[in-house]
């Protein structure tokens, strides 16, 4: 028998089956409808591990997005799942850090795996997946091709503490001569800054994972490291640890 996880994001949709370990595993947008994302994320990892929906004895929904997985056994908070599923990549951490596309979270846990404290950045979109595309968008590249642009760069700082206010900051700074490549690097860097101030409300312990999207970013996996003084856990599968939990949670 499998077990199913979907995580439904404002930005992505994670699907994983599970059966002991990752059978098979999808991202795709959200888009306009999370019911219909959640659906087609869950018929493509059948689809994958050429198993019918009879053989998944339980789905998970979580994500911001999970009462409209109306199919799915039952729901469980993003917070859950993300710290099980973080567990599941790596049983040596005691900390996640979780960027989203519209949220951030850092969550602590106990020897077992089990979420001890948390706390969220979900008042304001600076510092999430969100912010990253729309600085993207303004400095006319992709989300993907900021590390290339920010590597070497020595970085302008950007001091705006809100979205909308960074956004403008950005096109000023433009306007003044900055280089995209400054620019990049100051993004990431603001970034990291709000990184930090979360990880310091919940005193992190231990071994630190970062998931979610962003986590794919090497540039800023090496700012936060060096703030930190120690290195990340990341992992191929970072960015699905939300399903996989769930998946987990399903499957025990």
């Amino acid at each position: 028998m499998y077990s199913a996880g979907i995580d439904i994001g404002s930005v992505a949709t994670k699907g994983v089956i599970y059966n002991g370990a990752v059978a098979a595993s999808v991202i795709i947008p959200t888009g306009w409808s999370p019911r219909d994302a959640s659906r087609l994320a869950l018929n493509m990892v059948l689809d994958k591990t050429g198993i019918s929906h009879d053989a998944v004895k339980t789905i998970i929904a979580t994500g911001y997005g999970r009462v409209s997985a109306d199919f799915a056994s039952r729901s469980v908070t993003e917070i859950t799942c993300h710290a099980r599923g973080a567990f599941a990549l790596h049983p040596g951490i005691r900390t996640v850090l979780d960027i989203g596309g519209q949220d951030a979270k850092v969550i602590r846990l106990d020897d077992s795996g089990a979420v001890a404290d948390f706390a969220m950045n979900d008042k304001c979109a600076a510092g999430t997946g969100r912010f990253l595309e729309v600085m993207s968008r303004i400095l006319g590249t992709e989300v993907e091709d900021l590390d290339s642009l920010a590597v070497n760069a020595d970085p302008v700082p950007i001091t705006s503490m809100c979205a909308v206010f960074a956004e403008s900051e950005v096109v000023s700074l433009m306007a003044k001569g900055a280089t995209r490549e400054a620019i990049a690097r100051g993004v990431l860097e603001s970034i990291a800054d709000r990184v930090i101030a979360l990880l310091g409300r919940i005193s992190p312990t231990g071994s630190i994972a970062f998931t979610g999207g962003l986590s794919r970013s090497r540039v800023l996996v090496s700012i936060i490291e060096k703030r930190l003084g120690m290195p990340l856990f990341t992992s191929p599968s970072s960015q699905i640890a939300g399903a996989l939990g769930g998946a987990v949670i399903g499957w025990n």
